[in-house]
Parts: structure tokens; sequence; C-alpha cells
């Protein structure tokens, strides 16, 4: 049986304020995380969807009150860093505390001097193109829980705690897929809802790895980190999804990119995180 999802409406009511010209808005000339988590916020409003308050450090950025859903927001500037993202606090996942998560990602232009506005001096941001997809589609594993832990006893006079905090960087549904540059998907797993307003214009499937990465080590005299890795009981398994628009959108067909994506290092690279 299909279960009640607000995926739908929310990715209509996502994609006719983009139709309908309402810009992204900094809150400050400093401001690069809550402006596109803002602007999605706006749109569970008009939808009348009561939510848990956002903020930093919470995870996911809205829970839902009425249903067993949650949205996590990634702004992401375009051209830029796009074909992955950090996230700071937990591992990508299409379930946490019972709820069911999706991922918003939404591209914005680097260069937002053109969209400047006058009046109060904060910058406003076009939405380029965007994805809404189950968090499945990142990652399937409901079992993983974040924890960041420490080590004491470090430095010379032993009174030194090494912090453990993760960092997860993973592909975004635009590295993943070909189709959904400048356009607006929704992707969900199959046999998750349907709706009529909306038409099928993908399927897609994610094969789980040979191995997992099942634990790391850290050697400080060397800076080396190594990955202890074991067998994946659930080798080749496959995870399917459907990628839909509404029927008033382009079909653009959306497929698996053909080329795997790569997760690129960054450690020793000056940036700056993304939502």
């Amino acid at each position: 049986m299909m279960q009640k999802t607000t995926c739908f409406d929310v990715f209509a009511q996502c994609s006719d304020a983009v139709h309908n010209g309402e810009l992204i808005e900094s809150v400050s000339a400093n401001d690069k995380e809550f402006h596109f988590q803002n602007w999605f916020q706006t749109r569970l409003s008009v939808l009348g969807l009561n939510f848990e308050g956002s903020g930093r450090n919470t995870y996911p950025d809205f829970s839902l009150v009425k249903f067993t859903e949650g949205y996590e927001i990634k702004g992401l500037a375009w051209p830029g860093r796009e074909r992955d993202y950090d996230s700071n606090s937990q591992v990508p996942t299409g379930e946490h505390n019972g709820r069911h998560i999706f991922y918003v990602f939404g591209r914005y232009p680097a260069d937002l001097k053109p969209y400047a506005d006058q009046e109060n001096g904060r910058k406003q941001y076009p939405v380029v193109d965007l994805v809404i997809c189950h968090g499945d589609f990142l990652n399937a594993d409901h079992n993983y829980i974040h924890k960041n832990k420490s080590v004491k006893g470090f430095g010379t006079y032993g009174d030194i705690m090494i912090r453990d905090r993760k960092m997860y960087v993973a592909p975004t549904p635009f590295a993943l897929t070909q189709g959904t540059t400048g356009m607006m998907t929704l992707i969900i797993p199959e046999g998750f809802g349907e709706d009529d307003r909306f038409q099928e214009v993908g399927r897609l499937i994610r094969t789980e790895a040979a191995t997992l990465v099942a634990g790391y080590t850290f050697d400080l005299r060397t800076n080396e980190l190594k990955a202890e890795k074991i067998p994946n009981p659930r080798a080749g398994t496959q995870h399917h999804f459907v990628a839909y628009r509404l029927k008033t959108q382009s079909n653009k067909p959306v497929s698996m990119s053909t080329a795997k994506p790569t997760v690129v290092d960054l450690l020793d690279v000056a940036i700056g995180d993304d939502e």
C-alpha cells in the first residue's frame, strides 16, 4: 500500500515558486547558509505544513509535525562545487528517527550582482534548478548512528583531547544523474507514491557496493588514514527509483550518469562550506 506523502505537494509548491519568480533572499551581506533554507521554509508555510523549528546543528532542517517526514536543505552555488556536498552532522539517509527524509538540492547563480536588491541591500538569488530526492537515493542504510567521539592524553603533557568530528562528503543528484541540469525533478523510491498531476520521466537504479567501510584508523605519526572494509552481504542488491515532474513541465528524460561519481578530497583546499 502506498503511503501518504507530502513530497508531491512540496515539489509542486517549489516549482510554482520558481515559475512565479520567487527569489531566494539573503538575510544579510554575510549570510551564506540560511538563504535557501528560508526560501524553502516559505514553501512549507504556504502549504500550511507545520514543522519543528529549524536551526544550526538540527537534522533534518525541517521535521514535519503531522507527517512522519522531514526535509534536509542543500543550497549550491552554480557554477561552483556542485558534484558533491559536505554533511557535517549526519550521513545521508532515507530514514531518521522514524521519519522519511527528503533532500532538497537547489542551485543558484554564483555571480549575484545582477540580482542585488538596491532597496534593502540584500542579494537575491533565482533558483537555477532543483532536485528533491528521497534520502535512500543517496544512501539506503538506515542502521548507522552518527556519533562524535574523543580520546584524551595527547600532547607532551598528556592533557590534550583529540575530538573525532566526522564530516561526510556525498555526491549530489546532479552528479548521479543525467537530465536534471536546468530542470526541476522529484526522485522517490519505486512504489512510494503517485499523484495525477505528475508524469514519470525516468527509472533509476542504484546498486549496492561489493564492500562496506566498517571502520578506520588514523596514525598520528604518519598522518595516514586507513579504511577497514568488509564484504557487503547485500552486494549487488538493486534499489529502484522513479523520477517525476509535473505534467506542465518538460518531459526531458532522467537517467543515471554513465560516469561513476567521484568525491573530491578537498581537505587541503581552502573552501567555504555549502549548506
